[in-house]
C-alpha cells in the first residue's frame, strides 16, 4: 500500500518537474533570443560611381548603431548592420537581397539609389518585407508597394520636384528665360528627372530646344556642350551622376557656355571631393540639395551629428562635409527606431502601418510619409555656388559659398546670372 502511494506521489511530481523544466527552457530561450542582435540588412555602394554616397550612408548608420547600443539597443537587443558592396551595379543587387532575406534572415531591410533599389524590389515584395530606402527618386511610383519608404525629401511627385524647383529659380531671373535645353545620362534617375522636366516646361513658358540623353559610359563631354552651345538655350537642366557632373561643368566652363542658368539635377555637386576637384569652376552652378549650413535650416540635433560625423570622416575615407545624405541616413535610422519602439515589434506589417500613420521627429526636422512612402511635403532646396576660391573645404563650413536661392522659406541669398559670368 505504501509502495503504491509512493508511486502515486512520484507520478504527481513528474508533471511539476516537467512544467518547471519547460518554464526554465522557455526562460532560457527568451534570454538567448533577447541576446541575439537585431539585424538591419542592406546593399551599399562602397565602390563604383556612387561610392562617395554609399560610404557616407554607412558611416551615418554606424554612428546611430553605436548610440542606440549604448542606450540598450532596440527592445533590449543589440543592433547589428549586415551589408554587402553592390559596386554601384544593379546586377549584383538581387543576389545580395536574396542572401539578406533567406540566409542572413535580417530583421529589417534598407536600400539606396534609384537605379539599384528597383532591382531588389521584386524580392522584397515577394517576401512582404518593409524597406527603408535612401536617395531614390520616384522608385515606388510603378510598384506602389505599401511597405516601401524613402527618406530623402523629394516628396510625392518625385519625377517633377527637381525640375520644378530649378524652373522656379529660372522664373526669378530678369529677363525671364524662354528656351530650355534638357540633357542627362541614359539611366533611371536622369530619365525620371527629364520626364518631369518635359511636363513642367510648358507650365513655366519654356520652349525645349534641345533634349538628349548620353550613354553612362561617356567620358568626353565637349561634344555635348558644343551641341548645347549651338542650341543657344537660356536654361540648361542637367540630370547627371558624379563622374559626368564633373565632366559637364568643366566642359561648360572651358567652352564658356552662354546660358542664364545651368545645373538643376546633378548628383555629386553635393560631395566635398567633387567640390575640391572643381575648385572655383563650380561658381555659378545652381543645383539641388537637401541641407546646407544656414540659419534658415537649424534643426535640433543636426549640428551635433555633423560634428561627430566630420570628426570621423577623414579616417573613414568618406565625404568630409556630410551635408547631403548623411543627416538623412541617420534620420532614417531614427524613423526605424521610433517605429520599432512605437509598435514594440519587428513585424513588417505593423511597422509599415505605424510609419504611414505617424509623424517622425528627427535631426532633419519633423515629417510624415504619404501612401507611396515619400515625404508627404517635399523639402528640396536649390543652392548656387558663389565666390568659391580654391579647393579648401573650410569655406563651405563658414563662408556661405552654397547660397540657398529656393524655396522662399529657406532662401538666404540671391541668384547670380548669367552662368558664363
Amino acid at each position: 500500500m505504501r509502495f503504491a502511494f509512493r508511486c502515486l506521489r512520484a507520478l504527481q511530481v513528474i508533471p511539476v518537474l516537467f512544467g518547471a523544466a519547460f518554464l526554465w527552457l522557455g526562460a532560457a530561450f527568451d534570454a538567448v533570443k533577447a541576446a541575439e542582435p537585431v539585424k538591419i540588412g542592406f546593399s551599399v555602394s562602397l565602390t563604383g560611381g556612387l561610392a562617395a554616397s554609399g560610404k557616407a550612408h554607412l558611416l551615418s548608420k554606424q554612428i546611430w548603431v553605436e548610440e542606440i547600443n549604448a542606450r540598450g539597443g532596440l527592445l533590449g537587443r543589440p543592433v547589428q548592420l549586415v551589408y554587402y558592396d553592390d559596386q554601384t551595379n544593379a546586377s549584383t543587387v538581387p543576389g545580395i537581397y536574396a542572401k539578406l532575406i533567406d540566409i542572413d534572415k535580417v530583421d529589417l531591410l534598407m536600400g539606396a539609389a534609384t537605379n539599384l533599389i528597383g532591382a531588389a524590389m521584386p524580392q522584397i515584395m515577394e517576401h512582404k518585407k518593409m524597406v527603408m530606402v535612401l536617395l531614390a527618386l520616384g522608385s515606388n511610383a510603378e510598384f506602389k508597394y505599401p511597405r516601401y519608404f524613402q527618406n530623402s525629401p523629394f516628396g510625392p511627385d518625385g519625377k517633377s520636384v527637381l525640375s520644378q524647383a530649378f524652373f522656379e529659380v529660372a522664373k526669378s531671373l530678369n529677363p525671364p528665360p524662354k528656351t530650355l535645353a534638357l540633357v542627362g545620362a541614359d539611366a533611371e534617375f536622369s530619365n525620371n528627372v527629364l520626364i518631369g522636366a518635359r511636363a513642367n516646361a510648358a507650365k513655366y513658358g519654356l520652349r525645349i530646344v534641345y533634349d538628349r540623353a548620353y550613354p553612362p559610359s561617356t567620358v568626353d563631354y565637349t561634344p555635348i556642350v558644343r551641341a548645347l552651345q549651338a542650341a543657344n538655350a537660356d536654361v540648361v537642366l542637367l540630370a547627371s551622376y558624379p563622374p559626368d557632373s564633373v565632366g559637364m561643368v568643366r566642359a561648360a566652363k572651358e567652352l564658356r557656355l552662354k546660358a542664364q542658368l545651368f545645373g538643376g539635377a546633378m548628383v555629386g555637386m553635393q560631395y566635398a571631393s567633387l567640390m575640391t576637384q572643381l575648385s572655383d569652376q563650380i561658381n555659378g552652378v545652381v543645383n539641388y540639395h537637401f541641407y546646407v549650413p544656414s540659419e534658415k535650416m537649424t534643426f535640433p540635433g543636426i549640428e551635433q551629428f555633423l560634428k561627430k560625423y566630420q570628426a570621423r570622416a577623414k579616417d573613414a575615407g568618406v565625404d568630409a562635409l556630410g551635408f547631403y545624405q548623411p543627416p538623412f541616413a541617420y534620420a532614417a535610422m531614427q524613423v526605424l527606431e521610433q517605429a520599432v519602439k512605437g509598435t514594440g515589434s519587428f513585424d513588417d506589417d505593423k511597422l509599415a502601418d505605424f510609419i504611414h500613420k505617424n509623424e517622425f521627429d528627427t535631426i532633419v526636422g519633423k515629417y510624415r510619409f504619404d501612401q507611396l512612402g515619400e515625404w508627404a511635403t517635399p523639402r528640396v532646396i536649390m543652392v548656387q555656388f558663389q565666390k568659391v576660391q580654391g579647393s579648401g573645404l573650410e569655406q563651405y563650413l563658414t563662408g556661405h559659398r552654397q547660397v540657398i536661392v529656393y524655396p522662399p522659406e529657406y532662401k538666404d541669398g540671391t541668384v547670380e546670372a548669367p552662368f558664363a559670368q
